[in-house]
């Protein structure tokens, strides 16, 4: 009913720059709030961050507030994550997750397969 398919992950030095994309299909309903996750090896998937449909306003990790960027656009059902001074501990596979409700866990219906970046030093 909903599908999430993320691109845009590789390989970048430290201080480098990626975006990921996460493009949404499906008509079950168009409010829905979008969130990007992490996980990296031996470590649980965490929050990066998310926003609304009908606002504006992206929330997002300590970790990443001030170098990451989340922006979407309705009409073309994508989301975006701009990731700027990338640090090694950042690599880790990116999810995108979509609901009706933003939420900063786990608890969401719908997820992509996830996209791999990796970090060098």
């Amino acid at each position: 009913q909903v599908q999430l398919v993320e691109s845009g992950g590789g390989l970048v030095q430290a201080g480098g720059s990626l975006r990921l994309s996460c493009v949404a299909s499906g008509r079950t309903f168009t409010n829905y709030a979008m969130a990007w996750f992490r996980q990296a090896p031996e470590k649980e998937r965490e929050f990066v961050g998310g926003v609304r449909w009908s606002v504006p306003t992206a929330y997002y990790a300590d970790s990443v507030k001030g170098r990451f960027t989340i922006s979407r656009d309705n009409a073309k059902n994508t989301m975006y994550l701009q990731m700027n001074s990338l640090k090694p501990e950042d690599t880790a596979v990116y999810y995108c997750a979509a609901d009706r409700l933003l939420h900063t866990t786990t608890r969401y219906d719908y997820w992509g397969q996830g996209t791999q970046v990796t970090v060098s030093s």
